[in-house]
C-alpha cells in the first residue's frame, strides 16, 4: 500500500515521499522586478529541511504584464535565472525535488494597464475589462511560456508545472465561459494550451515530467463540469503532459454551478475520477492536512501524491511531523536529529 513515505519515480523524477508542497503565491517581490528575495529563499528552503518531497515554487509568470500583481515572481528575462537558481539549488541540498509553476494571469492581471485575455470579458465588476489578444499575439504568447520554461531549466529544476487552472490564461482559452474568439483558438478551445505543452516539452530534458494544473470543475453559471476537463486532460496528455494536478473553481463568481462544502478532501474525487479515466499520476488538493486523510487518499488509490497547502504555510515541518505521527520511516535533517 502507498504510504505517505512511499518513493515516487516518473521518468527522471524521484521522490523521497508522496508530500507535495503546491504552488501559493507570497506576494513579496518587493522590488516588483519578478526576481525572488530573501523571503522566498527561507520560504522554499524551509520547507525542504522540513522534509517535504515536491516543491513547485509559486506562480511564476511569462510576462510582466502577465502577473496577479506586481508583487509575483515572473521568468520573462534571463536576468531573473540566477535568483531562482539560489533557491532550487539549496532546496536540493535536502533531497527535496523543486519546480516552478510557469503562468500567465490574463484577465486576472490586476496591476497591468490593459490585462489581456482570449475575449474581453472582464473577471468580475472589481476587474478591468481585458483586451481580445489577435490571433498573431496569441502565438507569441506560446512563445513566452516556451522562454520562461527554458529559464526555469536553467535554473535547475526538477520538473515545470503549467497553470491551467483557477481562471488564469490557459484556463480562459479552455473555458467556454470565457473564450468568444471565431479564429482557430475559439473553434478549439484546447489548441492555446497544446501549443504551450508541445512548446514548453521542446525546451525540456527527455526525463523531465511536465506537470499540468487543471480545474476540473467549474462553479460559474454554465460553467463546465467533470466530462468536459477529463477531455481536455486526454489532449493535454496527448500533447506531452505527465501528471496532472487536479484542483476546481477560480474562473469567475460562483454561480448555479455551486461550489461543494470546502470541507477535508472535497477535491479528491476529481482527482480520482481523472486518473481512472486517463491512467496518469495524478496530484490531489484541498484541505489534506490531517495525516490520515493524507494517507488515505493514497493508500485507496484515488492519488499518486497529495499536495498541502496552507497546513504548509502554518507548519513548515507538515512532513516530518506527519510522517512521524503515521510512524512512518523518518529522516530528519541531521541537525534535527534529537528532536525527532
Amino acid at each position: 500500500m502507498i504510504k505517505l513515505d512511499s518513493p515516487f519515480q516518473y521518468k527522471g523524477l524521484s521522490l523521497k515521499n508522496r508530500i507535495v508542497m503546491p504552488p501559493m503565491c507570497q506576494y513579496s517581490v518587493e522590488a516588483k522586478d519578478g526576481a525572488p528575495n530573501d523571503w522566498h529563499f527561507v520560504h522554499y528552503v524551509s520547507r525542504a529541511v522540513g522534509g517535504t518531497g515536491l516543491i513547485i515554487m509559486e506562480m511564476t509568470d511569462v510576462d510582466p504584464d502577465g502577473r496577479i500583481t506586481d508583487y509575483d515572481l515572473g521568468l520573462w528575462s534571463d536576468e531573473q535565472v540566477p535568483a531562482f537558481a539560489r533557491i532550487i539549488s539549496e532546496v536540493q541540498k535536502y533531497g527535496t525535488k523543486i519546480g516552478i509553476q510557469i503562468a500567465h494571469a490574463g484577465r486576472k492581471a490586476q496591476d497591468a494597464e490593459v490585462p489581456v485575455a482570449p475575449s474581453p470579458i472582464a473577471f468580475s465588476d472589481q476587474f478591468k475589462t481585458p483586451r481580445a489578444l489577435t490571433t498573431d499575439e496569441v502565438k507569441e504568447m506560446v512563445g513566452l511560456f516556451r522562454d520562461a520554461a527554458r529559464r526555469a531549466v536553467e535554473a535547475g529544476v526538477d520538473t515545470i508545472e503549467l497553470h491551467g487552472a483557477h481562471g488564469y490564461l490557459i484556463h480562459q482559452f479552455h473555458s467556454p465561459a470565457t473564450n468568444k474568439r471565431s479564429d482557430e483558438y475559439g473553434q478549439d478551445p484546447a489548441l492555446f494550451g497544446i501549443e504551450v505543452i508541445q512548446a514548453v516539452k521542446s525546451v525540456l530534458p527527455p526525463e523531465m515530467p511536465l506537470i499540468m494544473r487543471i480545474s476540473a470543475v467549474e462553479y460559474i453559471d454554465g460553467g463546465y463540469g467533470l466530462e468536459y476537463s477529463t477531455e481536455l486532460c486526454r489532449r493535454y496528455r496527448e500533447a506531452g503532459v505527465d501528471i496532472f494536478h487536479i484542483t476546481s473553481g477560480g474562473e469567475g463568481p460562483i454561480g448555479s454551478g455551486g461550489r461543494p462544502g470546502i470541507h477535508p478532501g472535497y477535491q479528491v474525487p476529481m482527482a480520482r475520477a481523472i486518473k481512472e479515466a486517463l491512467d496518469v499520476p495524478v496530484i490531489a488538493v484541498g484541505i489534506l492536512d490531517d495525516p490520515h486523510l493524507a494517507a488515505a487518499t493514497l493508500g485507496n488509490g484515488d492519488a499518486d501524491l497529495v499536495a498541502i497547502g496552507r497546513a504548509m504555510l502554518r507548519d513548515p515541518y507538515w512532513a516530518l511531523h506527519a510522517i512521524k505521527q503515521l510512524n512512518g520511516e523518518l529522516v530528519p535533517p541531521k541537525q534535527y536529529g534529537r528532536a525527532f
